[in-house]
């Protein structure tokens, strides 16, 4: 969140972490617009939680744009991704880490706050962006 100083016509930042706050719901929001899952895979990851094997076998439901996974590692290495940027988290049980995922708070923001989020067209310096995050990372 930035205000305005009064007298002095400059920003500032309202609190140092605001800024840290909208670089990662930016990022966030980018790489969900990015990557080829539809609106289904999100929901069904808020409300009971979903693993590889159940997005692997139903593009039809789970695809919203381009090429579907040929096989578990490409798919794991995007749910990965979103881990990494904060959206989703591995389901645990009463015995440690389950192969299922889970939408993290901030996935759950990203999609109510923005209504159609994954429908916003996604720009070749954003998909640059992406791409390079990834490979940095």
């Amino acid at each position: 969140m930035v205000r305005r100083l009064p007298g002095l016509g400059l920003n500032a930042i309202a609190h140092p972490t605001d800024l840290l706050d909208q670089r990662s719901r930016n990022r966030a929001s980018r790489a969900m617009r990015c990557l080829p899952f539809s609106e289904a895979v999100y929901r069904g990851l808020q409300e009971q939680g979903l693993d590889a094997g159940q997005l692997l076998n139903n593009p039809s439901k789970y695809q919203r744009k381009g090429s579907w996974y040929h096989n578990c590692d490409a798919l794991e290495n995007d749910l990965r991704w979103l881990i990494c940027v904060g959206v989703l988290r591995r389901e645990v049980d009463g015995q440690g880490l389950t192969s299922r995922f889970r939408l993290t708070p901030l996935g759950r923001q990203l999609l109510d706050d923005t209504p159609g989020l994954l429908h916003l067209p996604v720009s070749w310096t954003e998909a640059l962006q992406h791409w390079l995050r990834r490979r940095i990372s």
